[in-house]
């Protein structure tokens, strides 16, 4: 393994090691002194958006870079073989930047959704959703999902990396960071609905949030990812049919 592969790989660890340790104090700390534990009883103040903005942010960076590395290693291998060649092409920081801001744009949507669902009343402390029928709805929109063509779409494309950089290359810094938001903006049509999930099981339910980053991950590095993304739309469809028929 080359010199530069390992860096890029320690440096996606050490990024996903931090946000995953973040998470884990904020979720010990939730019963006690976590502002978002109270929002229930209160109107949010700009504080309590911003910390809610600061976690849904640190949480996509823990689940989703990970997903991200096949990615991020072949536009390094790019890169290297571009440097040698005389022809450099900008860092590899710079694409995978380019990829954080668009999660961290996805996380002002969850944060509005959180905020949205709270004041209606149906949110917990915890942040579960009260709702049965809510929960029954979010599993059966997430596998209907499941099953679209763009679903299937934005998968593939997250599946095939030298297709996608080939398809997308653009030149200069600008250019790659525009290709790490491009390629983020397919692995956000890829899982947006998965992550509404997080309002069923729990967002702040760290074994919840580890179990959908590896099923993520699972549906773009296996070789039937399409396959097991279908299935578990049907999973997630009949779950969400039981749950209303029950309610």
């Amino acid at each position: 393994m080359g010199r530069d592969r390992i860096v890029v790989l320690v440096a996606l660890a050490g990024v996903t090691a931090v946000a995953w340790a973040w998470l884990i104090r904020m979720a010990t700390e939730m019963n006690s002194s976590v502002p978002m534990a109270v929002m229930g009883v209160r109107a949010w103040a700009p504080v309590d958006f911003g910390l809610t903005l600061l976690m849904w942010t640190v949480m996509m960076v823990g689940m989703m870079v990970p997903t991200a590395a096949p990615m991020t290693l072949t536009y390094a291998a790019v890169a290297r073989k571009a440097a040698r060649g005389q022809t450099p092409v900008p860092p590899t920081m710079v694409f995978a930047a380019g990829y954080v801001c668009l999660w961290a744009l996805f996380s002002v949507l969850a944060a509005l959704a959180q905020w949205g669902l709270d004041q209606a009343g149906v949110l917990s402390p915890m942040l579960v959703t009260t709702s049965p029928l809510l929960g029954a709805g979010l599993l059966v929109a997430a596998g209907a999902y499941q099953l679209t063509p763009f679903k299937r779409a934005c998968l593939d494309h997250c599946r095939s990396p030298a297709y996608f950089l080939s398809a997308h290359w653009k030149r200069g810094i600008g250019g790659a960071f525009r290709m790490g938001m491009e390629h983020g903006a397919f692995c956000i049509g890829c899982c947006w609905a998965l992550m509404g999930l997080l309002f069923v099981g729990g967002v702040m339910n760290l074994a919840w949030v580890a179990v959908i980053a590896f099923f993520v991950l699972v549906e773009k590095l296996i070789p039937r990812g399409r396959l097991a993304s279908a299935v578990a739309g049907g999973g997630l469809i009949g779950t969400g049919l039981v749950m209303m028929v029950f309610v």
